[in-house]
């Protein structure tokens, strides 16, 4: 196993115009989730940004930036782009796609996203936690994961990622936390595939995957770090990560 991490940026936020280069505490949110990722010492952290900005602020602090095309349509497609430029010899077969609104995401998810990625031999892993405020339950913007869970409940299979409050019954729900590993081969896969009926319904890329019959492993971690997409959010962020 040899990770890269890869961590896509652009400027072009509707609820948070610029919000890569958003301060926080005196840096950039973008350089704060690139210290995040380097402090997992899975492998070499790269941050493919839609523009010069992005790439000037991490090359700033000594980080890897390279500058893709701004009309992507997708992180995924960023990432691909990114990995095609920086390792064109494959030495890197996993992945992991950071979204670059998690300034205080702990190296121990990373960590464990990959760990899941090792451990189910699945195409594609990530995370969720468990809903403990019932007011997350009904809201769309909280995506939920359905997921087949082994005996001790640390790790399962993706069954559907929904917008709704599923499923129904007595127990838990999961709040999916938008963080992957790929294998390489499973990247390349995912991204030359259109869109899918689930996905464009749902507004979730992840379900392109599942439609595809690629099997994606899920990593159950304690909490969901704090992602940052309004304002609101931005002053949490600056109060939590106050010197």
């Amino acid at each position: 196993m040899n990770p890269i991490l890869l961590i896509p940026a652009r400027m072009a936020s509707t609820r948070l115009p610029g919000k890569p280069l958003a301060d926080i505490a005196g840096r950039p949110m973008i350089v704060r989730v690139w210290e995040q990722a380097k402090s997992a010492k899975l492998g070499p952290v790269v941050v493919a940004a839609a523009e010069p900005a992005i790439v000037a602020a991490i090359k700033a602090v000594g980080g890897h930036a390279m500058l893709t095309d701004p009309g992507l349509p997708s992180g995924s497609d960023r990432i691909f782009a990114a990995l095609q430029a920086v390792d064109p010899d494959q030495r890197h077969d996993v992945v992991v796609n950071l979204q670059g609104d998690l300034p205080a995401l702990p190296p121990s998810a990373i960590r464990a996203v990959v760990a899941a990625l090792t451990d189910s031999g699945a195409d594609i892993a990530t995370l969720a936690a468990p809903i403990t405020d019932a007011g997350e339950r009904d809201n769309p913007a909280v995506v939920k994961a359905v997921v087949s869970w082994n005996e001790s409940g640390s790790l399962g299979r993706a069954l559907y990622f929904t917008r709704a409050s599923a499923p129904t019954g007595d127990g838990p729900l999961f709040h999916h936390i938008g963080i992957y590993a790929f294998t390489r081969a499973a990247l390349a896969r995912f991204v030359a595939l259109p869109p899918s009926p689930l996905e464009k319904r749902e507004k979730l890329e992840q379900l392109r995957a599942l439609e595809a019959h690629m099997r994606i492993a899920v990593a159950r971690v304690d909490s969901v770090p704090l992602s940052v997409d309004t304002e609101a959010d931005l002053q949490r962020a600056n109060q939590l990560l106050k010197p």
